[in-house]
């Protein structure tokens, strides 16, 4: 599993399996990066609202791989809809993981997260940060640049206004919680669905018809639900 490799639509290759660091404190994570990398895991998932990115950029450099084996995914915070807060962002983060380059940039999500699941989804705001991201991925500072939290709506929001196509949506997608309708426009649209919370923030554990199917096939629950979102 961590040797399988997507393609995005613009021809970047990414790691299937990638390890998140949210919620992990910024003291502990480069250790943290280090020992996935030394287990297997090339793909880093980071964002500006974890706090860590430094943390992630450090466990990578001294991790004794070669920074452009290893794929580094940030966010854009949720919270920053103009233009100028995005661009600004963009930049920080790059200061911050100190790796030359992002290998995916995100916005995190088209609402603040203290509106998620409101009415307003900020059409005009994310096609401006939208625009710092293309901007970014056309200067080479990153090489892939993409959504997060998205629903159909949105991803047509983008889109219409887009000269870069998002390459990746990343989501909550789980055994029990999987957005049919969401992948299949993703898919319509050349543009990577991401599964994310791939364990339903524990949820998963404690769900029986899951652990039967899990020792039906020799599995642990974790290892089931991790192969259902591939």
């Amino acid at each position: 599993m961590y040797n399988e490799l997507y393609t995005l639509n613009n021809g970047v290759t990414v790691p299937r399996l990638g390890f998140g660091t949210y919620l992990i404190p910024a003291e502990k994570t480069a250790a943290a990066v280090r020992t996935a990398i030394e287990c297997g895991y090339h793909h880093i998932d980071t964002a500006q609202a974890y706090e860590n990115e430094r943390a992630v950029g450090e466990g990578v450099l001294t991790s004794g791989v070669p920074r452009e084996e290893i794929f580094v995914t940030s966010k854009v915070m949720a919270e920053y809809k103009s233009y100028r807060q995005a661009a600004d962002s963009i930049k920080n983060s790059l200061s911050e993981c100190g790796l030359g380059y992002i290998d995916l940039m995100l916005i995190h999500c088209p609402q603040p997260w203290n509106e998620y699941g409101d009415e307003y989804r900020y059409p005009q705001e994310n096609r401006a940060v939208w625009k710092a991201l293309e901007e970014a991925y056309d200067a080479g500072l990153v090489r892939a640049i993409g959504v997060s939290n998205f629903n159909e709506w949105d991803i047509d929001n983008i889109l219409t206004a887009a000269k870069v196509r998002p390459m990746v949506n990343q989501f909550a997608c789980f055994a029990g919680y999987t957005d049919g309708a969401l992948i299949s426009k993703c898919f319509a649209e050349q543009i990577a669905p991401e599964a994310y919370s791939p364990l339903g923030h524990g949820e998963v554990f404690g769900n029986a018809s899951l652990k039967a199917m899990a020792e039906k096939y020799g599995v642990s629950t974790a290892q089931l639900c991790i192969r259902y979102t591939f």
